[in-house]
């Protein structure tokens, strides 16, 4: 009887566990940047979308050009490193989720975006997906009557 609720207590918990993998977009995203922060690329393709895998691709080409060979996964990725970063909760939207997260030494917050692929959600790291990341925030962190002149013309205008 004991071994058969020790079975039982053990798959409950494995149920449980990779059942939460996936579910939970910003603990995704804590895991993504984790990953990218010790320049885990494997790890990283993982958790991002299908179309992210290009760019991923990108970065894995540049680190291993950087360094001559692979890297061990040690060294720590500053610009991912989660001591420096506030992550919010997410806000989701169907099968889409934006998690804001801002960066304590700049004070710039960047909305990711995440997206459900197969029920679970990845981090959307694609080439469109940070630019789309880029509008959002460009949209939030703009201040109105604050916008850059763009041609000579409207220069004119103000004088």
């Amino acid at each position: 009887m004991k071994k058969m609720l020790l079975a039982v207590t053990v798959l409950t918990a494995g149920l449980l566990f990779s059942c939460n993998s996936g579910s939970d977009p910003k603990a995704v995203l804590i895991d993504f940047t984790d990953a990218l922060s010790k320049k885990d690329i494997s790890k990283a393709r993982k958790l991002a979308t299908e179309d992210s895998k290009q760019m991923l691709d990108m970065m894995d080409a540049a680190m291993k050009m950087e360094n001559g060979t692979k890297d061990d996964g040690i060294k720590v990725d500053s610009e991912f490193d989660k001591t420096n970063m506030e992550f919010s909760e997410a806000k989701i939207e169907g099968d889409k989720a934006t998690v804001p997260v801002k960066d304590k030494k700049s004070g710039k917050t960047t909305n990711y975006i995440l997206k459900k692929e197969d029920g679970k959600w990845k981090v959307a790291f694609s080439k469109s997906s940070l630019m789309e990341m880029e509008d959002i925030d460009r949209t939030e962190n703009e201040i109105p009557g604050n916008s850059p002149v763009k041609d000579s013309d409207t220069l004119k205008e103000n004088k």
